[in-house]
């Protein structure tokens, strides 16, 4: 079977070698950052400059009026205020199929400005980085920004990131936490436990500061272990399932409101994990997510990947697609086309190819071969 495969890339990337480098490539469709994090991108591609410093989330639209406390910064990096229209616009007129990247709940600006928005862990520390989806304000500024993202934007799919909670590991400024926490530490970490999720808690008749207690409790007793592969925490079932079913009922409604926002589109794509606990630009997917949009798109930037294509293809619906999300940038994967030559054969129906702009000459033909083997019956 064909695979479709999308190129990712963002608005300053879309240069007047773009269209060729993508025709080069062998993608079907090409998403554009639409509204995205803060970042520091490189520009192998550019004669003028090494990289683009996006030094806050932005909305590369015009942002407009009407949005109350949470509003979407514009760039200060781009030219002009559409950005992004102008780089779909660009690609319509080359015959190439276009759609809208949408990150959501990724804002270290909105974080830092609104704490009380913001994901806040066991220990009452803030991560500015992470928007919680049990907030209303921020169901309603998701839903806002994906109908600004979309206004009078002519798009075959719009792919939505970070439509869930973000969480410890994704990612603070200069991160210093790497290989400092374990699978079950980090998990414990991202457990949301600000007011709202708190009296979620409450509703499903858990003790919010007897929770936070438990959960500062089980933190230490695991980090004090020194082992840093656990994957297990003592928490009682019971106060297991009370803290996802509250994470998965404002997820759910966040998706829900979003998914209103762009019920013109004719096609929802959804960057999710078959990991219901994982948080992060690929967050874990509630029991309803998949049968909700057209494709989700699973981390298959390591080898793991191949074992979360293989459970989605067994447990999303027949009509879902399942895509598979690899990097080409780096040689992390070996024979990147042998790679995804297995995710089809797990059960893979797209391919999400990362990055048409970071990717430099070098990687060029990783791309072509990644996309070759996609599209190989």
């Amino acid at each position: 079977m064909r695979a479709h495969v999308t190129g990712y890339g963002y608005p300053w990337d879309v240069d007047a070698g773009f269209v060729d480098r993508a025709a080069a490539a062998g993608v079907d469709e090409v998403a554009i950052a639409v509204s995205y994090h803060s970042a520091r991108a490189a520009t192998p591609h550019s004669a003028e400059r090494s990289s683009v410093v996006a030094a806050h989330s932005a909305l590369y639209r015009p942002v407009g009026t009407g949005w109350g406390r949470l509003r979407p910064a514009a760039p200060d990096w781009v030219a002009g205020q559409d950005s992004a229209g102008d780089a779909v616009g660009a690609l319509q007129r080359a015959g190439v199929p276009a759609a809208a990247w949408v990150v959501l709940t990724h804002n270290s600006l909105l974080g830092a400005r609104f704490p009380d928005v913001a994901v806040r862990n066991c220990f009452d520390e803030r991560y500015p980085w992470a928007l919680c989806p049990a907030r209303e304000e921020v169901r309603e500024y998701a839903a806002r920004l994906t109908a600004a993202s979309l206004d009078g934007l002519e798009v075959r799919s719009v792919v939505l990131e970070a439509c869930g909670q973000l969480g410890a590991i994704h990612q603070h400024h200069h991160e210093k936490t790497d290989a400092v926490w374990s699978p079950a530490a980090a998990r414990l970490l991202s457990v949301c436990c600000c007011a709202a999720c708190a009296r979620g808690w409450a509703a499903r008749g858990a003790d919010p500061d007897e929770t936070r207690a438990l959960l500062r409790a089980e933190v230490r007793r695991l980090i004090g272990t020194g082992d840093l592969a656990a994957t297990e925490d003592e928490l009682a079932p019971e106060l297991r399932r009370i803290l996802l079913e509250t994470r998965q009922d404002g997820v759910d409604r966040l998706r829900s409101e979003v998914l209103a926002a762009a019920s013109g589109a004719e096609r929802i794509v959804l960057h999710g994990s078959t990991d219901p606990w994982t948080t992060g630009a690929l967050p874990g997917l509630t029991p309803r997510a998949a049968g909700e949009v057209d494709a989700v798109v699973l981390p298959c930037w390591q080898s793991s990947g191949l074992g979360e294509v293989a459970e989605a293809s067994t447990s999303f619906p027949e009509n879902t697609g399942v895509g598979a999300y690899v990097t080409a940038v780096g040689p992390q994967l070996g024979d990147v086309a042998d790679y995804v030559g297995r995710l089809k054969s797990a059960g893979a129906t797209e391919l999400h190819l990362y990055h048409l702009g970071l990717a430099g000459p070098a990687r060029l033909p990783a791309l072509r071969a990644a996309s070759d083997a996609a599209h190989r019956p």
